[in-house]
């Protein structure tokens, strides 16, 4: 069931003063998931594949402990198959009070911004329609 056009701007009006409270926490909100590459599935199918013959084999030659270990293996790899990819560690600069990020010394990827200036997906999508229903009602 679709938002009624007041949900819909609650709903607008609140992101809009999460983004200018702490635009740190709505970038990070706004980000989709992180992405994984084909070859972590590969992988992770190898592995799955691998240990399900440890299991069987474990479970026909009557070896308790090679089907254990097969077992472990397969959980093992589609635990890394389903897990978040890890992100660079440490921080990547500092925040300033319009909420865009500088760079810190060193960082090879540069600043980017997550103020106003650069707001990826849905909340780029809100923000437009909010000021174009503004701009239209003469506010």
């Amino acid at each position: 069931m679709p938002l009624s056009e007041y949900e819909q701007r609650v709903l607008e009006q609140m992101e809009r003063q999460l983004a200018t409270d702490d635009p740190r926490l709505a970038n990070t909100l706004t980000q989709r998931g992180a992405r994984r590459t084909v070859g972590r599935y590969v992988v992770a199918g190898i592995g799955a594949v691998v240990g399900l013959l440890l299991l069987v084999f474990g479970v026909a030659g009557d070896l308790a402990l090679l089907g254990v270990v097969g077992f472990v293996v397969m959980f093992a790899a589609v635990a890394f198959a389903f897990a978040s990819p890890r992100r660079e560690s440490g921080p990547q600069g500092t925040v300033g009070a319009d909420g865009t990020v500088r760079a810190r010394p060193g960082n090879p990827r540069g600043a980017r911004p997550t103020g106003r200036t650069s707001k990826p997906g849905m909340m780029a999508r809100f923000e437009e329609r909010w000021e174009r229903r503004r701009g239209s009602d003469g506010r």
